[in-house]
């Protein structure tokens, strides 16, 4: 017999059962991660796992890496697929990985993320500038540390000397993140705002916005929120969880292999900057325009696909 029990909860319930399933993989995972580690990495490495910030010891990053994977499993990954059997009965279709689209969408996805980045490399450019008035130095002081602790992390993990340290990076950073934040903030998060408000605009930008949030890198907030933005629409106009997952992907692989061509000089370090650069800003505003414009091609392409209010909130 079918389990139905959470199939007729409402939005704010789900949200919140979600949020407990959520939770509980991701201690569930971390446990047993701890326990599958004890043999490889010792006891009393684990007990000073808390306090691993030696960025240029190997082993400290060959355990964050290893927790950073587990961590993206057991967070983003699992629990849209047990949300989807719960409130739906069938995952794939919940969370439209079964869906149809247009192959050459793919190929429009993969060019719109390249001519994406100078209005992204630019959003993130006067994010960074923000200033906060006096009175809110304190939060301002424990951001600006946030965010030096999370690029410090970031820089330490992709930087690599080997072919198979970017592949594994790709893994790590480009993919597991791509398939698990698309299906849990997408395919769960999305959904239940859209039917919550009756409006899939606002289960978008209501889905990104905690998609940025839950980054805790308050000075990129709001190029990532519009990336958030942009793999809703994707969902929306294409039907298919493919495209978001594909294009999320691409923007964390072109970071990764970015980052990997620059430590190797095979490209120039100011690549980074186009589209900040003052005399670049014409290059942000025609990618945006360019943007806008695969965005319409493929919805056009799959118009028989495009997901309603009615059909994105349906359980």
């Amino acid at each position: 017999m079918a389990f139905t029990a959470f199939r007729e909860m409402k939005p704010f319930s789900q949200l919140m059962f979600s949020m407990f399933v959520i939770l509980v993989s991701f201690l569930a995972f971390m446990l047993i991660s701890v326990v599958v580690a004890i043999p490889f990495l010792g006891v009393d490495s684990l007990k000073n796992l808390a306090v691993l910030n030696d960025m240029t010891n190997p082993e400290t990053l060959t355990t964050l890496k290893y927790f950073q994977v587990v961590q993206s499993i057991g967070l983003f990954i699992v629990p849209p697929f047990i949300l989807g059997w719960l409130f739906y009965g069938k995952t794939v279709e919940y969370l439209f990985l079964n869906k149809p689209f247009q192959s050459s969408s793919v190929f429009l996805v993969f060019v719109m993320m390249f001519f994406a980045a100078p209005f992204i490399n630019l959003l993130g450019e006067l994010n960074a500038s923000m200033v906060f008035p006096e009175w809110l130095s304190g939060l301002e002081s424990w951001m600006k540390n946030a965010e030096e602790n999370a690029e410090m992390l970031t820089k330490a993990f992709l930087k690599v000397d080997s072919v198979g340290g970017l592949v594994f990076n790709l893994f790590m950073v480009a993919l597991l993140p791509a398939v698990g934040e698309e299906l849990l903030f997408r395919g769960v998060i999305q959904r239940i705002f859209t039917r919550w408000t009756r409006s899939y605009h606002w289960g978008i930008w209501i889905a990104a916005a905690l998609f940025s949030a839950l980054h805790m890198q308050f000075y990129g907030f709001v190029p990532r929120m519009l990336l958030g933005v942009l793999f809703g629409y994707l969902l929306v106009w294409s039907g298919s969880m493919w495209l978001p997952i594909i294009a999320h992907f691409l923007n964390n692989a072109i970071a990764v292999i970015g980052m990997f061509l620059i430590d190797k000089n095979i490209i120039k370090p100011e690549i980074e900057e186009i589209g900040t650069a003052s005399g670049s800003y014409y290059m942000a505003a025609i990618s945006i325009v360019l943007v806008g414009i695969f965005l319409v091609l493929i919805k056009r392409q799959n118009l028989g696909n495009i997901l309603n209010s009615d059909r994105f909130s349906g359980n």
